[in-house]
């Protein structure tokens, strides 16, 4: 299923600044970036809990947010982009 991760994370303090990079570090294992503050990650539904379970535990619930949108499989019809696409699409082949 792909779930798209959107995070906003209060940088003011050295504190926040590190768990805005602890988040991205924490997506990029499920996903890639789409956005600077926005992921999609194809993942299954135990990788989902264990996704948001690692988020959680990193933000501060007091100033920071976490959004997720489940879009399901079939999500291709789901997403539109204008503009440069600045990622690959996570169902294509890659070679490295």
């Amino acid at each position: 299923m792909m779930v798209v991760v959107a995070y906003d994370v209060n940088t003011e303090t050295d504190s926040g600044r590190r768990r805005l990079r602890l988040v991205s570090k924490a997506c990029m294992k499920y996903g890639q970036r789409v956005q600077n503050s926005v992921f999609e990650c194809s993942v299954s539904p135990s990788d989902y809990l264990q996704l948001r379970h690692e988020l959680n535990d990193i933000i501060d619930m007091d100033s920071d947010s976490l959004r997720f949108y489940n879009l399901g499989a079939k999500y291709s019809d789901r997403i539109e982009n204008v503009g440069k696409q600045r990622h690959l699409p996570v169902d294509d082949v890659m070679l490295i």
